[in-house]
């Protein structure tokens, strides 16, 4: 990691080293929220931490500058935590370990955390510095955007002043966003009826694994497997003909991660091994050349384990089989008035089997309501065809565009001054905040920037290092054009 401190511009990277060295996952950032909370009153600067562990740091304007309009820099403390199967690694505990690859900055078998670290180093980093040029900052810093968007539901009325905000959670350089994605979690339940094994079949467990995964609105357009349906679908075309007694479907760790791996064990009459063996080459080869060019890596893998004592009954498991490889996912639809741009989708995140039940947990995204509502209305369908029971929990709006905001106008000129090519001005398909703040904060002009990263809310993360600087250069020429107050 030393060799990050060295990167251009070197305050922005020393900070995003700090944050790599304190473990700061989702629901778990209140070790490096209390380092820059000790970090910003050693600098004198006023830090409020809120009801829900949100903080609001202010700085004076720089002299000369007192009489602009206020502007709030904002970004989220934690970081998705992902890693690939061969890392061992505590994501509550061990640092991040960042690396220099080439034109890259990378991290070893784990999420960066470039997601947004290097958004909040930016804001610290001025914060901090003595020979930037403002007027009177405000840093908004939000707990668990990635788990449930917990800080941004939170903020209330009162604790900002400022009348522009600056999300910096955008991940691509040379784009301005001024609009996202509203989205709502869904849980599906299939209740669970177990039965006694029968002793004299063998107990396996078959793991899907080595696909990309990635960011659940940024990449779902992709293509890529989603490992939970990939599973779904093995077992609904060959569980029957195998005499399959599934005890376990796991797949995915979060929400809104497009799954790389899943399992299921069972148990199987032993002269259905050879069988089971030949199937599961024959579709590593049929998914392989399915997804040559967007996911060419899946794996399955076999392994004996200790024999199981219940098996699902017959019932219940062609109910889950039957579900999950019905169940959508992936793009619904694409944007007609924004091309490119993915309207809504569906990502099968989670599923997890427990005593009484199997959870199914998805991610709802949707650039308008009517297309959240529609895909609510399938899993509604689908839970009630299937017996089970579904859920939708901590809806979230979006941010809907308003193409006259000033500070976009600003942004967008000032990049064009900077490096004469006009920014590309952008909906993006994934949660900002944004939305959100509007509640507390209505007439608050938002707009979202942000260095170029790759393969967010994965193990292969990464974000380029010259768009960083190029960020940097924005921001800090943005902030010195910021008009004065009416």
């Amino acid at each position: 990691m030393s060799t990050l401190s060295q990167l251009q511009p070197q305050v922005l990277w020393q900070w995003f080293e700090q944050i790599c060295a304190i473990p700061h996952p989702s629901k778990h950032e209140q070790a490096l929220s209390q380092y820059i909370q000790n970090w910003a009153k050693d600098k004198q600067l006023s830090v409020v931490e809120d009801k829900v562990g949100n903080l609001i740091i202010k700085k004076p304007a720089t002299p000369g500058m007192e009489n602009r309009k206020i502007v709030a820099l904002q970004a989220h403390i934690d970081m998705v935590p992902q890693k690939n199967a061969d890392k061992v690694h505590d994501f509550e505990k061990d640092p991040i370990e960042a690396y220099v690859d080439g034109e890259w900055v990378k991290a070893k078998g784990t999420t960066l955390g470039s997601d947004n670290g290097i958004g909040m180093a930016s804001a610290l980093a001025i914060l901090g510095s003595d020979d930037i040029p403002h007027g009177p900052l405000e840093v908004l810093l939000t707990i668990d955007e990635e788990a449930g968007m917990t800080g941004a539901f939170g903020l209330e009325a009162g604790y900002l002043d400022a009348e522009i905000l600056i999300n910096t959670d955008s991940e691509q350089e040379g784009e301005i966003y001024m609009g996202c994605a509203g989205g709502v979690d869904a849980q599906i339940t299939v209740p669970m009826v177990w039965q006694a094994a029968e002793p004299s079949l063998s107990t396996y467990t078959l793991t899907l694994s080595g696909l990309k995964g990635g960011h659940s609105g940024v990449n779902i357009h992709l293509g890529r497997g989603n490992a939970n349906k990939l599973l779904a679908r093995f077992l609904f075309n060959h569980a029957d003909e195998l005499a399959l007694e599934l005890t376990n479907f796991s797949g995915g760790s979060l929400r809104n991660a497009i799954p790389r791996e899943a399992s299921v064990s069972f148990m199987l009459p032993n002269e259905n091994l050879p069988r089971l063996e030949t199937l599961i080459q024959e579709y590593t080869d049929l998914v392989r050349q399915e997804l040559a060019i967007a996911d060419p890596d899946m794996l399955l893998t076999l392994s004996e384990i200790p024999a199981a004592t219940q098996v699902m009954s017959e019932a219940t498991q062609q109910t889950l089989i039957d579900l999950l490889n019905a169940c959508p996912n992936g793009v619904m639809r694409m944007s007609d008035e924004i091309q490119g741009v993915t309207e809504t989708s569906l990502n099968v995140g989670v599923i997890t089997t427990e005593a009484e039940s199997v959870s199914i947990l998805c991610l709802i995204r949707s650039l308008i309501d009517s297309g959240r509502e529609e895909v609510e209305g399938y899993l509604t369908a689908l839970s009630n065809l299937a017996g089970a029971e579904v859920e939708f929990s901590g809806a979230y709006p979006g941010w809907k565009p308003d193409s006259s905001s000033p500070v976009m106008a600003i942004v967008k000129d000032t990049y064009e001054s900077i490096y004469n090519k006009e920014p590309v001005i952008m909906v993006i398909h994934a949660g900002l905040e944004c939305g959100l703040f509007k509640k507390p904060y209505p007439e608050m002009d938002m707009v979202s920037i942000g260095p170029t990263i790759r393969f967010p809310h994965s193990p292969d993360e990464m974000v380029l290092i010259e768009t960083v600087e190029q960020y940097w250069k924005l921001l800090l020429a943005v902030l010195e054009r910021i008009p004065e107050k009416a």
